[in-house]
């Protein structure tokens, strides 16, 4: 296998039960039968698990066709369905039904190519086939890049609300190509682009400026560019998860934008806005709603929006996609009600921010929400 160009290492705490995930980072196209075709075990039982979008994209597709055709003794398959409509746990049983029909023991890995769907689900069937088994992230998505396949958040939606089902269960290696963010579509590599953003507003004043400079770049998949988003932001939650795994303190403030988001998302219907765009949506109402409450300054809140729209997100009071429906405002607060993260029944809680990187989390009284929705 061809050494990683980088890596960064996240250690876990000693009474956390997790050791390390090691994150390396490689350039050029994705080679995946260089970087699993041998085992020091022979006997290891290996379970890949992909969607069907991700297993015919070139760089993949050779590698599915070898599992397919000439698999290892000890290796298996699972092909799910493409999209956020798949993020069941409908499809969670079945990657655990395909362990169990494949024998395998407490000493096997589960290895997931794909994004932030395909990522957290594997995690979540490896955190509770047997009780625990170890699991490794091919992300191909930028999403899942710089956020979702680093730091243990595993799970699937359940009736109809975002990661209702899940379980805190790291991976141990997550092997990243940033090239493959060449392949998405447009609107899906907006929707990564929208998760870095978020986390340049909460760590770094360097990447925020490095976007607001390089934006054509950034736009045209400049490899350079690629490159050193993902590997900034990965470093950046990494570090964050390694003081705070369980999101007891400073892991909370990456739900910057994701009250709102993931409200919109499930008001919409799961799988018609993109995740990043609506915590894009989400992070330019928590501006309006920090500086409605007297947080932070006009000034900082028209940057923000400011930066966000520059790459194409709606910033309006109430979203392109719920245009038109009636009880828009009211059924968006309904959901952010049901938000997990809420440790009240009376007020919703949110992250904000006085400035970039100034971050906190409070709750908010329900009319000073409806005021940033337009209601």
């Amino acid at each position: 296998m061809r050494a990683p160009q980088k890596t960064t290492e996240l250690l876990f705490p000693e009474a956390s039960g997790f050791s390390r995930t090691d994150i390396r980072f490689f350039t050029g196209e994705a080679d995946l039968s260089a970087l699993y075709a041998d085992t020091a075990d022979e006997n290891l039982c290996r379970l890949f698990v992909t969607d069907e979008s991700v297993a015919a994209l070139p760089s993949v597709a050779p590698f599915i066709a070898q599992l397919k055709t000439a698999p290892r003794k000890n290796d298996a398959l699972v092909v799910l369905g493409a999209g956020e409509a798949y993020k069941t746990i409908e499809s969670v049983l079945a990657i655990v039904t395909a362990a169990l029909e494949h024998n395998f023991t407490r000493s096997s890995v589960f290895i997931a190519i794909g994004g932030g769907v395909i990522t957290d689900m594997t995690g979540f069937a490896a955190a509770i086939f047997k009780r625990g088994v170890q699991v490794e992230f091919v992300p191909t998505t930028l999403l899942a890049d710089v956020d979702a396949a680093i730091g243990g958040k595993t799970g699937c939606d359940f009736a109809s609300y975002k990661n209702m089902i899940g379980a805190f269960y790291p991976a141990a290696a997550v092997n990243i190509w940033p090239a493959f963010a060449k392949s998405l579509s447009g609107r899906e590599y907006r929707s990564g682009l929208a998760e870095a953003i978020k986390t340049a507003f909460l760590f770094s004043r360097e990447l925020l400026d490095y976007f607001r400079l390089n934006r054509d770049a950034i736009m045209r998949r400049d490899d350079a560019a690629l490159f050193h988003i993902v590997s900034e932001c990965s470093a950046a939650k990494a570090s964050v998860v390694h003081r705070d795994l369980r999101e007891q303190g400073e892991r909370a403030f990456l739900n910057l934008g994701h009250t709102f988001g993931h409200a919109l998302e499930s008001v919409a219907g799961l799988g018609v806005v993109t995740h990043g765009e609506a915590v894009a949506w989400g992070m330019g109402r928590a501006l309006d709603l920090s500086c409605s409450l007297g947080f932070c300054p006009p000034v900082f809140r028209d940057e923000g929006k400011a930066l966000l729209a520059s790459f194409g997100y709606d910033t309006g009071c109430l979203p392109e996609a719920l245009a038109g429906q009636d009880g828009a405002a009211r059924k968006l607060l309904d959901a952010m009600k049901k938000d997990k993260k809420n440790v009240s029944t009376s007020r919703i809680r949110f992250v904000l921010q006085h400035s970039y990187c100034d971050s906190f989390v409070t709750e908010v009284p329900d009319e000073a929400v409806r005021a940033v929705l337009g209601a």
